[in-house]
């Protein structure tokens, strides 16, 4: 008997009967979870003091793709090898993979097996030989290479591979499409006579005197499955991962082949194209409806190299486009590609282990394909998903298997070994925590769903009959707040609730009690290292406002990589330093035809003189065309939530793109080919003025004022423009003679022509004294005093004017406390008043990521097309934001900058690695430079170890002797072989505290101080038979006071202080010495 290793096995102690309730609580799930248990609990719980982050997700059904076909799988290996398995075997696995309670899978891609000769002993995998459809004749070897006939009934095997079409014939009324996909041609049809690849990995695989018989096999198998078990095969994909460097066959001394160990076969984009194209001439002909897909590519990137090269026949004749993401670059590249060409995308296939040794309880490979599902349903936007394949050889994953520590590859782990005579004792069946998390995809996100855009590059969200459901990776040590906001929705019902159901260490699918939607949002918190479902119940439709692009609305496109704007060059355009002077760079976009979400097609035109924007005479311009009749001023706009876009040309079906990634002033913008690189997306920000900012001008008595020549615009995300222009209509002298307010009121003309009505505050006042200023500094540094103060006269409304402070001597900032600096302020009328600022003096705190200041930028030694440096300064921790992946050997070394606008403090830079898949892909040890005035670098850190204690991706945080730089940079050094990712770079610089000071400086009753105050002293009475009005100043300036006035009962009055922190306070009583009855 196999024992259990991990998890409680699923064998027939657990789960007797296989009933659905007796499934879910085989797998330690609750089968109807009480409300409330483990409770995620509403707003208040989420403020609780283990939650260390908190995210705003937004989802945005304006930004939608397609009806979405669903989640699948590959059938191959573990179909073949379990489709003769006992039936309360195979019936278990069925109820796994594809019961209500499994995981729900509905697509199917069958394995058109190649098989080797018979001459020839297994030496593949547990389940990779999969059985040819072909029948040799008696005495058949591996040298006989040209025996077979697609059109001899005798060359056919009917009958053959019958385990897997056990499962075809078991899951038949489960699947919503069929693919078939060949690993390999048979053996006669490949050049090595193996189905296990070339002798040469990279030189060609398919015999191309055989090409005209690989199809013809291909086709004739899929009829034949079609016939015998009555499905409908939609589409038939002849390659899997052709184009790559790892089907290789090895022979032993003796001749006889010893490896690789499955089928695979090398064919480069030339030879394909020749089997696209033989293979639509015999699907002409054939008897099934199934249409082409390919390539099946290993990843994106590949998958350009590949379908780049491709004439333009060939890509008329595939439907479907299919890529693997076992790597991730250059996945919005594929998007586009489909986009442009108008046709299906699959993701077709992955797996992984994320965790480099077996362990069926550890969340880190759940959270790590929940990550990659994310990532794939945001980037790529697939119409489908498929897994590899959830069953994987038990034996190959345990330690010494596929590798010495075990792997996780798989949901579900059976012996792939198991006879006639085993039960569910003898051939157990484990799962792993990836099975948990994926059933919050595939339990929650159906087909006939809808996948919406969202802003948090953690969270994937589809709209359905009810309202939205959404799933959130918190892969950190730390509970998290999901501020949901629902404000893209056009109706928002008054009951709407939030379920969250969570899968984390303690429980797999717990559902959770429901938040209640309040003004449209919902805070849910969710646990640490958890997936977690958001059910949202109760809202529907599009908001008016929720899409970026609105009727009417203009916009700035500012090139991502070189931070200018598209601007119009005679009939050309090019990119220049914005300028806000005029409206060159300011374009209308408006949707052509049919909402088609995530691919509707817009116009781009100049909003100075109405021209679109179009690719004419093999380059971009602008012409005076009717975009919707001419398809080369037609453009598709892609985005994964981040505010950038790509602009796919629909007649070119290539990318808006500034040329030769230039950054230069001045250079020119055409279009090429998708390749994901930041030279391709855009930031297209609304410049459209929807108001302005209000206005407040003051002026003395018997004085006439002066009003401002521009007003502050104001967007609709409430960001400001430059100022614009504004006539006022102001009154006569007459009205400004007395101490009152005044509104005035005037017409702003944006740069667009537009006018705008806006009114004015005029304050006529004598303005007798100022309030006290406040400041921060921390010791050692300097305060940044505030240009103006607030004075107040008869009108006691306050109104700030400009300052002028004494000059300040840093030595006065050297140590902890309240430092007052002195001024004079302007009154208006040609007096001073005097003016203080009260500069709060803390000892620096490494807090303030001084990365994220305006201007900063990073770059890196090498990057991965697809990915930034960029990415790595912009607040995300979390996601894949840099990477150094590439083929063949990897960099040893790299080297990530971090260069601030001007010089701070820097005591403490934190990396923040990801894991790639299944990959370690973070340094082995890393070291901290950061460059002095003289421009050298000094070393700041010595060498630091990378260690990843809980089996994630590390966070490494080196603290050093703080040093003043404007530069710092993480010198990464590999493992062995090794790509890197990393999430993001913090620069932590020095900033002042906050003060645990809860006291009051200052108690004053009718402006009369209390006699004989002390800070420390809160009880305090005062002369007659009531207390008069108490104002009170606390000690320190960013403390809160409030004053209880006393009641005509006569009872005390009170102030109490509370600390800027909010840990202390202090109250003090102020109570009559006679008190009695006036």
């Amino acid at each position: 008997m196999r024992q259990s290793a991990g998890r409680t096995a699923l064998g027939r102690r657990g789960l007797a009967g296989l009933g659905a309730a007796a499934l879910v609580a085989g797998l330690g799930l609750p089968a109807a979870a009480e409300p409330g248990a483990n409770e995620v609990g509403d707003a208040a719980t989420a403020t609780a003091q283990d939650v260390t982050s908190t995210v705003t997700v937004r989802p945005d059904p304006s930004y939608h793709g397609e009806t979405f076909e669903g989640w699948g799988t590959s059938l191959v290996w573990f179909a073949n090898a379990t489709g003769d398995y006992p039936d309360e075997i195979r019936e278990r696995l069925y109820d796994l993979v594809f019961g209500d309670e499994g995981l729900r899978l509905n697509l199917a891609r069958y394995n058109v097996g190649g098989g080797n000769a018979p001459d020839v002993e297994d030496y593949l995998r547990p389940g990779g030989a999969v059985e040819g459809w072909w029948q040799a004749p008696e005495g058949t070897t591996r040298t006989d290479r040209d025996w077979w006939d697609p059109n001899d009934p005798d060359h056919w095997n009917d009958d053959a591979d019958a385990t897997q079409r056990w499962w075809v014939d078991r899951i038949r009324d489960d699947i919503d499409h069929w693919e078939a996909f060949s690993n390999s041609p048979p053996y006669f049809q490949t050049v090595s006579g193996y189905v296990s690849g070339g002798f040469n990995a990279t030189a060609e695989q398919i015999r191309p005197d055989t090409i005209d018989d690989f199809v013809a096999y291909l086709v004739g198998v899929v009829e034949r499955l079609e016939d015998a078990h009555g499905i409908e095969v939609d589409t038939i994909d002849p390659f899997n991962e052709p184009n790559t460097n790892y089907w290789s066959t090895t022979l032993d001394a003796s001749g006889e082949p010893v490896g690789g160990r499955q089928e695979g076969a090398h064919v480069g984009p030339g030879r394909q194209q020749q089997v696209i194209r033989a293979l639509a001439d015999e699907l002409a002909d054939a008897d099934t409806d199934a249409v082409i897909a390919a390539m099946d590519e290993t990843n994106p990137g590949t998958f350009l190299t590949n379908w780049n090269a491709y004439a333009e026949d060939v890509r008329e004749h595939v439907e479907q486009l299919n890529v693997h993401t076992y790597g991730t670059g250059q996945r919005t590249a594929v998007r586009d590609i489909a986009k442009g060409e108008d046709k299906r995308l699959w993701m077709s296939e992955v797996g992984g282990s994320w965790l480099n040794y077996r362990d069926f309880e550890s969340m880190v490979p759940a959270l790590g394909l929940a990550q990659h599902m994310v990532s794939d349903m945001r980037e790529l936007e697939p119409s489908a998903w498929v897994f590899w394949q959830p069953v994987e050889d038990y034996d190959n994953m345990a330690p010494g298997g596929e590798s010495a520590a075990g792997m996780n590859w798989g949901k579900i782990h059976v012996p792939f070994d198991c006879t006639e005579d085993d039960t569910l004792e003898t051939c157990q069946i484990e799962v792993n925590r990836k099975f948990d998390s994926a059933r919050n995809f595939t339990h929650f996100l159906r087909p006939g769903d809808v996948f919406v855009g969202t802003n948090d590059a953690n969270s994937v969200a589809a709209v359905n009959d009810t309202g939205v459901n959404l799933v959130h990776v918190n892969a950190t040590a730390g509970a998290r707040a999901v501020e949901l906001d629902l404000s893209g929705f056009a109706d928002v019902a008054a009951d709407a609730t939030v379920t969250p159901v969570v899968t984390d260490a303690d429980g797999s699918l717990v559902e959770h009690a429901p938040v209640a939607v309040a003004d449209g949002t919902a805070v849910v918190r969710v646990p640490a290292q958890s997936v977690t479902t958001l059910v949202v119940d109760g809202v529907s439709g599009v908001a008016d406002d929720a899409a970026l692009i609105q009727s009417g609305h203009v916009y700035r496109l500012e090139g991502v990589q070189s931070g200018r704007s598209l601007t119009p060059s005679g009939d050309a355009v090019v990119i220049r330093s914005r300028t806000e002077a005029d409206a060159s760079q300011l374009f209308a976009i408006e949707r052509i035809g049919e909402d088609r979400g995530a691919r509707s097609r817009y116009a781009v035109s100049s909003v100075t003189d109405g021209r679109q924007l179009a690719v004419h005479d093999g380059g971009v311009r602008l012409v005076a065309v009717d975009a919707a009749d001419d398809p080369t001023a037609q453009w598709i706009l892609s985005t994964t939530g981040d505010g950038t876009y790509t602009l796919v040309n629909v007649a070119s079906k290539r990318l808006l793109e500034v040329g030769g990634q230039s950054t230069a002033e001045g250079a020119g913008v055409g279009v090429w080919l998708a390749n994901s690189g930041n030279n391709q997306r855009w930031r297209i920000v609304d410049e459209t003025v929807v108001d302005v900012e209000p206005v407040e001008v003051f002026t003395t008595p018997d004085t006439r004022p002066t009003m401002p020549d521009t007003v502050v615009p104001l967007r609709r995300d409430g960001s400001t423009g430059a100022p614009i222009d504004v006539d006022w209509n102001l009154p006569g002298d007459g009205v400004w003679r007395t101490i009152r307010t005044h509104t005035v009121r005037g017409v702003a003309t944006d740069l667009t022509g537009r006018q705008h009505r806006v009114e004015a505050t005029v304050v006529v006042d004598t303005l007798t004294d100022t309030l006290p200023a406040r400041a921060k500094a921390f010791v050692g540094g300097v305060p940044d005093l505030p240009d103006t103060v607030d004075a107040v006269g008869r009108l006691d409304r306050p109104v700030p004017r400009p300052v002028v402070w004494e000059d300040v001597d840093a030595s006065r900032f050297s140590s902890p406390g309240v430092v007052t600096v002195e001024g004079v302020a302007d009154a208006g009328d040609g007096r001073q008043l005097p003016a203080t600022v009260r500069v709060q003096v803390t000892e620096p705190v490494f807090t303030e990521d001084a990365a994220l200041t305006p201007g900063t930028t990073a770059s890196a030694s090498f990057t991965e097309p697809g990915y930034s440096a960029a990415r790595l300064i912009n607040g995300v921790l979390d996601d894949k934001a840099w990477s150094n992946w590439r083929s063949g050997t990897k960099n040893a070394s790299d080297t990530l900058t971090v260069t601030l606008p001007e010089p701070h403090t820097v005591g403490e830079v934190v990396t923040h690695f990801y894991a790639d898949g299944s990959h370690q892909s973070w340094a082995e040890s890393l070291r901290v430079e950061a460059r002095d005035a003289d421009g050298t670098w000094q070393d700041v850190s010595g060498v630091v170890p990378v260690t990843a204690d809980d089996g994630g991706a590390p966070v490494v945080s080196v603290g050093f002797d703080p040093v003043v730089t404007d530069d710092v940079r993480v010198v990464l050094a590999a493992r062995p072989n090794t790509h890197m990712t990393v999430s993001a770079i913090q620069v932590l610089a020095a900033a002042p505290g906050v003060s645990d000071v809860a006291e009051a400086a200052t108690i004053a009753v009718d402006g009369v101080a209390v006699p004989g105050f002390a800070p420390e002293v809160t009880e305090y009475t005062v002369g007659g038979v009531r207390v008069g009005h108490v104002t009170a100043v606390a000690a320190d300036p960013y403390a809160t006071v409030t004053v209880d006035q006393p009641t005509r009962a006569r009872v005390p009055a009170t102030v109490t202080i509370v600390s800027e922190d909010g840990t202390t306070s202090r109250t003090y009583t102020i109570a009559p010495t006679s008190p009695g009855r006036s």
